[in-house]
């Protein structure tokens, strides 16, 4: 049975990876590692939690005896990294922390993984999941590449663009066996309410402001969370070592559009008049080192592994809007802080 190491699996994006693993692939066995921050919730998950191929690990990867010590007792044969801080308003007013757990982190897996397996490589596989950030930021035009010269411009996307070469590193030094992904902004069911999305859904609901930055004309492509949880599944399975696959969902929005069309969703869903959640629209001082433009060019994923996003936009905000309505308790858990008693609940 091969065991595969996910770290994160308890955030937005490492519980779909999670949960798709342990339901399509029984003869794995998954260890969900993740630090329970204040964005790590076993409520995303709760629904596996006692799948006999899955267990749960409460530990950081910034601790190293810690990382060295659980991959000698397990012998992993593959891991797959998602564990970050990744806020960017965040890394403006802490980057030390985003330094910690992105680049010491990101280190302290790549040395444990590269002792463990100790030279020998056969079926490893290191996957290092990344952000479309790390390219810095685009005009009106063009698109980013797996080739497009890094150029980050905040301390998160400082962080990550680190880890990617450390990661690139030890695979030209030591022969360690990685892919990389770069994706572009993911949204979804369990995304945490601190990025647009469902901070603007949550808002909506309460009539508060929509706090948009600048004059709103900043343009990001949008992944659904499920999309790429599927990507991720077929680079882990299906990727060449040593290489690069962008991840993006061919949806690029300007903020202020994609905040009038969630308006215009959200008043139809709680049946209010048209119009009435665009007047909770507030603009706001730019933040700093604010990039204008993300755009991913997915071809290379698209060609060589087959993979493309399954849902439009409208139809994956759609999926957001219905999933957030229909759980309004996992909504309050997370906003009041709630949700970090679950792990307490569980696991006594």
């Amino acid at each position: 049975m091969k065991k595969i190491l996910i770290t994160g699996g308890a955030g937005f994006i490492g519980s779909h990876v999670v949960r798709r693993f342990v339901k399509n692939y029984p003869n794995y066995q998954i260890f969900n590692l993740d630090a329970l921050t204040y964005a790590g919730n076993l409520e995303n998950i709760a629904d596996i939690e006692n799948e006999s191929n899955y267990t749960f690990i409460k530990g950081d990867i910034v601790e190293a005896d810690f990382i060295n010590n659980l991959f000698h007792e397990h012998q992993f044969d593959g891991v797959i990294h998602l564990a970050a801080e990744s806020h960017v308003d965040r890394s403006i007013t802490d980057p030390l922390s985003f330094v910690k757990t992105n680049v010491i982190g990101t280190m302290n897996l790549l040395n444990a993984a590269k002792d463990s397996w100790n030279d020998n490589f056969d079926n490893k596989r290191f996957y290092h999941i990344s952000t479309d950030e790390v390219y810095g930021s685009l005009g009106a035009e063009g698109l980013f590449t797996e080739s497009t010269a890094y150029d980050p411009k905040s301390p998160y996307s400082a962080s990550k663009a680190a880890s990617d070469h450390f990661v690139r590193a030890y695979g030209e030094t030591y022969g360690l066996p990685y892919v990389i992904t770069n994706c572009s902004n993911n949204y979804g069911p369990n995304h945490f309410p601190e990025k647009l999305i469902p901070l603007f859904i949550n808002n909506i609901i309460e009539n508060k402001p929509l706090p948009v930055y600048g004059d709103g004309k900043y343009t990001r492509d949008w992944l659904f969370v499920e999309d790429h949880a599927s990507a991720i599944d077929l680079v882990f399975h299906e990727g060449k070592n040593q290489e690069t696959y962008n991840i993006g969902g061919f949806n690029e929005w300007q903020n202020i559009d994609l905040v009038k069309l969630l308006c215009q969703q959200m008043d139809k869903k709680l049946e209010r008049n048209e119009g009435e959640s665009e007047k909770l629209i507030t603009f706001v001082k730019d933040r700093p080192g604010h990039d204008l433009r993300y755009a991913i060019d997915a071809t290379k994923i698209n060609k060589e592994l087959g993979w493309k996003p399954s849902v439009t936009f409208e139809q994956g905000l759609e999926k957001t809007i219905d999933w957030f309505l229909s759980n309004k308790e996992w909504l309050q858990n997370v906003t009041s802080g709630e949700n970090q008693n679950y792990y307490q609940k569980q696991y006594k």
